[in-house]
C-alpha cells in the first residue's frame, strides 16, 4: 500500500481557485495511476479525476471539466488536482487515491490505498 497525505483544502469565495497536493511514500510512485474523488455532506462519493502513471493520460469527470486540472510531479512523487472557477457545489472533502497502474487508469474501482481527505469549502 501507498501511504498519501492530502493538503491544499480550506475556504475559498466563489470563482477562487485552490491547488491541492497529495504526496505519496511509494518506493516507485509511477508504479501507481493516481485519482482524485471527492465527497459532500449526505452524497455518494463522486469520481473527479484520474491520471495516468506517467502523467500523459489524464480524467475528468463532466461536472468539472474546463475547470479543474490534474497533474502530476514524479520527481517529487506528488500529485495535484488544481480548481479553478470553484463553485459552491464543489464544497467537499477531497481524497487522493492510488491504484496500481493499469490501461483502465480512468477506471473509478480498484483505487486500494487512500489519504485522510482535505476539506473544500467554497462560499457563494
Amino acid at each position: 500500500q501507498v501511504q498519501l497525505v492530502e493538503s491544499g483544502g480550506g475556504l475559498v469565495q466563489a470563482g477562487g481557485s485552490l491547488r491541492l497536493s497529495c504526496a505519496a511514500s511509494a518506493h516507485t510512485f509511477t508504479d501507481y495511476d493516481m485519482g482524485w474523488f471527492r465527497q459532500a455532506p449526505g452524497k455518494e462519493r463522486e469520481f473527479v479525476a484520474a491520471i495516468s502513471w506517467g502523467g500523459a493520460r489524464t480524467y475528468l469527470a463532466d461536472s468539472v471539466k474546463g475547470r479543474f486540472t490534474i497533474s502530476r510531479d514524479n520527481a517529487k512523487n506528488t500529485v495535484y488536482l488544481q480548481m479553478n472557477s470553484l463553485k459552491s457545489e464543489d464544497t467537499a472533502v477531497y481524497y487522493c487515491a492510488a491504484k496500481e497502474r493499469s490501461t483502465y487508469y480512468s477506471d473509478p474501482s480498484g483505487f486500494g490505498s487512500w489519504g485522510q481527505g482535505t476539506q473544500v469549502t467554497v462560499s457563494s
